[in-house]
């Protein structure tokens, strides 16, 4: 729909008792699917069998399609790791579908990876030059070689991710399985997101809090930006000597306007309590004489509704979405990408006949998709739009793992706001302010590169695929 694109979700698990976890892992994957429908996998170990037994399944397409009853009989292991892809550029083939699974001097050693590592260009190249070979075209495989190569020198999992993470630049979330632990670390910046639950004496680790409650797991923390965690058979413990202190911080601040599920929580905020504020936030700044607020689904609902709080508006749903319409992003064409838009929404003529609206969207990215919104809208008889966006405007590319376009397809890029009011067809236009997006997250600290070009962890961009 020419909006942003999701990132990976990764997801992992560790019970001490004798039991397959493959199914939690399914479930957790589902629930996780919003972040990427490219390709899912699952990967296992049985602690109490052969040391070394791994098990791996994945391949391409939605976790439901990937995976059955059948599927997941074959997976035995008490502890896992899954993961759900979408690649942000680049080959989408098998090969880059994860878990990636290898053996090496050590055994045996499984690795999920949401987010981008900008120098993995330059480490491929000493890589090669130390005589590594790759079979993937990812920046998770590099990071896994680097992994590989310390454990080969080290005492443990643990002290070969504690050297490879000072070599890595970018955005990064890892789950890691040796066939005795897991091993999970985050980014010190904290861009990409990590949290811990707990079901009796199950260890869960996951992308979202959401998947958590899948399995009925309790949301015991997140993972702090820098920290190393592990589930083994002592139990859970932490290396914190990498974290970095709150004022370093840079969470990604579209976790909390788009990518994250409305049910999660976050370093501490909730997802629904953000999006509300965020509308309520532009219901101040851009206050208009309106009939009826709406939001474009799903991302711009909630936030609409908050606008309706604040500005005293009435809420409606103006958008029926058929949930049966693939993912239109993945529409190779701007032809196909429209005719898509079409597909997905359909206007409910009685909500917006005669009526002066506030549409409320999380971005604009190319401007193709909320102009073919405007349009819909005007068809069935709206007097006249009024466009507010959840976002500043976007004017730098992301390099960590959100598929921010190249400067030459974003229309902010390239034209003031007073033009892309026009060339969208609203009666106005109001982005969310630079200044207000720190309030989205209770003050926590937040990325925002791609709106003021300011980069915590670097800019180069890596010739990798970007593994979101």
């Amino acid at each position: 729909m020419g909006s942003l694109r999701e990132e990976c979700g990764v997801f992992g698990i560790w019970s001490s008792r004798n039991e397959d976890v493959a199914k939690e892992i399914y479930y957790g994957l589902v629930s996780l699917q919003h972040r990427g429908q490219e390709a899912a996998g699952i990967a296992v170990c049985d602690t109490y069998g052969e040391k070394g037994n791994m098990c791996v399944i994945k391949d391409m397409g939605l976790v439901s399609e990937v995976f059955g009853e059948n599927t997941l009989s074959q997976l035995k292991g008490n502890i896992g790791i899954g993961h759900v892809r979408y690649s942000t550029t680049g080959e989408s083939s098998i090969r880059n579908a994860q878990p990636l699974a290898f053996q090496y001097l050590k055994g045996t050693l499984a690795l999920v990876h949401n987010g981008n590592i900008v120098n993995a260009g330059e480490l491929k190249e000493q890589l090669f030059s130390e005589g590594s070979v790759f079979s993937a075209t990812t920046d998770s495989e590099v990071v896994a070689t680097l992994i590989a190569k310390k454990r080969a020198k080290t005492g443990s999992i643990e002290e070969a991710v504690k050297l490879t993470v000072p070599l890595l630049q970018g955005g990064y979330a890892l789950i890691l399985m040796s066939p005795r632990k897991i091993v999970a670390v985050r980014d010190p910046f904290g861009l990409k997101p990590l949290c811990i639950g707990k079901k009796g004496d199950t260890y869960v680790i996951s992308s979202e809090s959401c998947a958590l409650n899948s399995v009925g797991a309790e949301f015991i923390r997140d993972v702090l930006p820098g920290e190393i965690v592990t589930v083994g058979k002592m139990g859970i413990t932490s290396d914190t000597s990498m974290c970095t202190p709150k004022d370093k911080h840079a969470h990604c601040i579209f976790e909390y306007i788009y990518f994250a599920r409305l049910d999660s929580v976050m370093d501490g905020t909730g997802i629904y309590d953000s999006r509300i504020n965020g509308g309520r936030l532009l219901a101040k700044a851009y206050p208009v004489d309106a009939d009826v607020v709406t939001g474009v689904p799903e991302s711009g609902i909630s936030a609409a509704m908050g606008y309706s709080l604040e500005a005293g508006i009435p809420f409606v749903h103006a958008f029926h979405k058929n949930s049966y319409i693939g993912r239109t992003f993945i529409k190779p064409t701007k032809d196909q990408r429209e005719s898509a838009v079409h597909m997905k929404l359909n206007v409910i003529p009685g909500a917006v006949k005669g009526k002066k609206i506030v549409l409320i969207d999380d971005s604009i990215v190319r401007g193709t998709t909320i102009a073919n919104l405007i349009g819909m809208l005007r068809q069935e008889g709206a007097i006249e739009v009024h466009a507010r966006i959840c976002s500043p405007p976007f004017l730098y590319p992301c390099y960590y793992g959100t598929d921010v376009p190249d400067n030459s397809e974003l229309i902010a890029n390239r034209f003031s706001v007073e033009e892309i009011r026009k060339k969208i067809g609203a009666d106005s236009l109001g982005y969310m302010r630079l200044e207000d997006l720190d309030k989205l997250t209770n003050g926590l600290g937040i990325c925002k590169a791609c709106f003021d070009g300011v980069y915590p962890a670097g800019e180069t961009k890596t010739a990798e695929e970007k593994d979101g």
